[in-house]
């Protein structure tokens, strides 16, 4: 299909330079002869977030630019330049890197710098992200390829080292913003939201839904950019996990309902895509069951289990969905907690063991499960084991989950001589 003359027009060109992606749905509405009401009786919303939209100079609602610009005729790669981070402007006193030596040094004190921000604590970490995502921080040539410190980040996520993450994720964000900018290539479109689902997990893990919620949906708008539906499947997996945090149980259930009937319908001819499909399963049984929905729960966790079958033990490494046969038990422990069962999850979660599961994060994540449904059972000693052990495959799984939280310092308030609960009490105050 031909792009329309006025997306080569010298008008357009500034625009998508200038970074004003809003400019560029108002050059397209004008063109089209629509009026502010009539581009928002398209987006059902209304004409007055149709003129902030077109005004302002920051993006605030990714996923209402995309779907405005959608509707104006903006050209994908159009858009896609006018999103991307402003281009560094390099002033006198700045020295250019001229040798090897230099580059070292330079890589040297990024590391420096990582540390000494990872150490200022959750408070200015979350002050460098939010300046990220307000205005994307300018790229960091030579700091590796995007896709192994995607790796690396992944990692950090793994082990629980959340604030070594909250810490590289401005850079991150800013550098896969320049590289889906620069190539224009759907690789480079669903890198860049995979990031920032990376961002809206970490996120929700520390109970921050608020930023959590702005991520999903811009992992959710580059996924669709990118037209990559695995990318699309996480992104709209970690909006339904926020979404379900807000209380917005319907709406989370809606969307995952419709993520797994788009992995569904690709076929399912991958492992990759079997996993992402499970996946979708286990989170909407959950969300279903944090809805009360039991029977719908209960029939979705039956389905992603036989939907696990063909998948290994252990998930290969750098797969988008990690999912395997007991990962897919352990979101049993959570389905039959959240239904208010907890002889249902304990019975569900009794086979499961540590080693069945890769990452510290996992391993830590079947501790914390399991000791939800001991405390429901009204078990502190097993509860306070359970939690030892969540504690000592990724102690922030513990320190940085408030709903955990709150059963250690219950446990200590209620249970003080109880085994166990003076020594997890303790070692979570020592980590804060």
């Amino acid at each position: 299909m031909p792009v329309d003359p006025l997306w080569n027009s010298t008008r357009a060109c500034e625009l998508a330079a200038q970074r004003r992606p809003g400019a560029l749905i108002r050059l397209g509405r004008e063109h089209r002869a629509w009026t502010l009401a009539a581009l928002g009786d398209r987006l059902g919303c209304s004409a007055a977030t149709v003129s902030r939209l077109e005004r302002r100079a920051r993006v605030v609602d990714l996923a209402l630019v995309h779907r405005a610009a959608l509707e104006v005729g903006v050209p994908r790669h159009i858009l896609v330049v006018s999103l991307a981070p402003s281009p560094t402007v390099v002033s006198a006193a700045t020295r250019v890197t001229a040798s090897p030596r230099d580059a070292e040094e330079d890589s040297m004190r990024r590391r420096t710098l990582l540390t000494a921000t990872a150490a200022a604590g959750p408070a200015a970490l979350f002050m460098g992200l939010d300046d990220a995502l307000a205005d994307s921080p300018v790229s960091t040539p030579g700091a590796g390829p995007l896709n192994i410190r995607l790796a690396d980040a992944r990692a950090l996520f793994d082990k629980g080292a959340h604030q070594q993450l909250l810490a590289a994720l401005p850079c991150l964000i800013a550098d896969a913003h320049s590289a889906a900018a620069s190539s224009r290539s759907s690789l480079d479109q669903a890198r860049l939201s995979t990031v920032y689902s990376l961002a809206s997990a970490l996120l929700s893990k520390m109970a921050s839904y608020d930023r959590a919620r702005l991520t999903a949906d811009r992992a959710r708008t580059w996924a669709q950019v990118s037209g990559s539906p695995l990318a699309a499947a996480a992104a709209a997996r970690e909006l339904a996990i926020v979404l379900r945090h807000q209380d917005q149980q319907a709406a989370a259930q809606r969307l995952m309902t419709s993520a797994a009937a788009d992995v569904e319908a690709t076929g399912l001819r991958t492992d990759a895509s079997a996993a992402a499909y499970a996946q979708m399963l286990c989170t909407l049984a959950y969300t279903a069951a944090r809805g009360g929905q039991r029977a719908e729960a209960l029939a979705m966790t039956e389905e992603a289990r036989r939907a696990a079958r063909r998948l290994p033990q252990a998930a290969p490494a750098g797969r988008l969905f990690p999912l395997s046969p007991a990962a897919v038990d352990l979101y049993a422990v959570g389905v039959h907690w959240a239904l208010g069962d907890a002889g249902a999850a304990l019975e569900a979660g009794k086979s499961l063991r540590a080693e069945q599961f890769p990452t510290g994060e996992r391993k830590a994540r079947m501790g914390t499960d399991m000791a939800r449904a001991w405390w429901a059972w009204n078990r502190p000693e097993q509860t306070a084991r359970a939690l030892l052990g969540a504690y000592r495959a990724s102690p922030a799984e513990v320190r940085d989950r408030p709903a955990i939280r709150g059963i250690v310092d219950e446990l200590a308030e209620r249970h003080p001589r109880t085994n166990g609960v003076r020594e997890l009490h303790d070692a979570v105050a020592r980590a804060v």
